[in-house]
């Protein structure tokens, strides 16, 4: 039950987006036991948003996850995103944060897992 949030001061495309949700969709297989088929991903563009004083082109993904992940496959899944969000949307690797949260307790269809 991952969830992806993606937040860029960059203007994102209709087209852009579906890359960004399909490539993320192979992305979250990095973590163990996550497939596309429980992915829920959202992205937001033309958000007012500031890294290092100015509003160059950044982007903050955090991502949600039931259960935990090991180091290894987060930093591997964070390349990952930096990766599509360089190569989709032209950010600098070096202005795109990844932040993660991992959560036993994750709620769907009127209840908790």
């Amino acid at each position: 039950m991952p969830f992806i949030k993606i937040t860029s001061n960059v203007s994102i495309s209709a087209e852009q987006a579906d890359q960004i949700k399909f490539r993320c969709g192979t992305a979250i297989t990095a973590i163990p036991g996550k497939s596309e088929g429980w992915l829920m991903v959202g992205i937001e563009g033309d958000s007012m948003l500031y890294f290092r004083g100015t509003d160059e082109p950044a982007a903050i993904t955090e991502v949600s996850l039931y259960g935990s992940a090991s180091s290894q496959a987060l930093n591997t899944l964070t390349s990952h995103i930096t990766g599509i969000l360089t190569e989709i949307l032209g950010i600098s690797s070096d202005r795109i944060y990844v932040s993660y949260q991992c959560t036993d307790h994750w709620g769907w269809n009127g209840a908790n897992f």
